[in-house]
């Protein structure tokens, strides 16, 4: 009788105690630590400032998996490197969450429609769609390129093509980008930034 009793407590313990959080003070706290972000990252997490990617979008896990990269030292970055290693795993977890779930930025007017149709060709033709998605959105693990900052997208390329840039799934990559000419990699950022 008394092991059934203590049963009854704990599962009524456990019940209370998993929904005496709410989701929106939960969602709260959360805010709170992207504030954090968007100092660089900008207000709901899209970006105005020269070579810092927007965040708004993109996938739960790729976040995180950066995220941890950079708390891990595998991905370096001095501002980066003082944020993340305030952060503990549901940290992580939660802004992930937190920039999947906020509007992607609106691609601007397209100013050189000849350099996206080259930068098509070059996305085409190295076969970004089939990681990205045939949108760029991204998915799981790997990273939304559409819309995302032109010259991001281009310090990335650059970045991936010398080796400055590795961790996780990069080894991909470095294989798709260190082939890229100069052209190319001005012509895929053009296009995927428009998107």
């Amino acid at each position: 009788m008394r092991r059934f009793f203590l049963s009854v407590f704990c599962a009524a313990a456990w019940s209370i105690a998993s929904t005496a959080s709410s989701p929106a003070a939960d969602m709260e706290a959360v805010k709170k630590k992207a504030e954090l972000c968007a100092t660089c990252h900008g207000e709901n997490g899209i970006s105005q400032t020269e070579n810092v990617p927007s965040l708004a979008g993109q996938p739960d896990q790729f976040i995180q998996w950066q995220l941890v990269f950079f708390r891990s030292g595998s991905r370096k970055s001095e501002q980066m490197q003082s944020i993340v290693e305030q952060l503990d795993n549901q940290d992580i977890r939660n802004l992930g969450a937190y920039f999947a779930s906020l509007t992607p930025p609106k691609a601007t007017k397209d100013d050189n429609p000849d350099l996206s149709k080259k930068g098509a060709q070059a996305a085409n033709g190295r076969r970004c769609a089939n990681c990205h998605t045939d949108s760029f959105a991204g998915k799981g693990a790997v990273a939304r390129i559409a819309g995302q900052r032109e010259e991001y997208l281009l310090k990335a390329l650059h970045d991936y093509k010398s080796g400055a840039r590795s961790g996780g799934g990069m080894a991909a990559m470095a294989d798709v980008a260190y082939p890229l000419s100069e052209e190319e990699i001005t012509a895929l950022a053009h296009y995927l930034a428009h998107l």
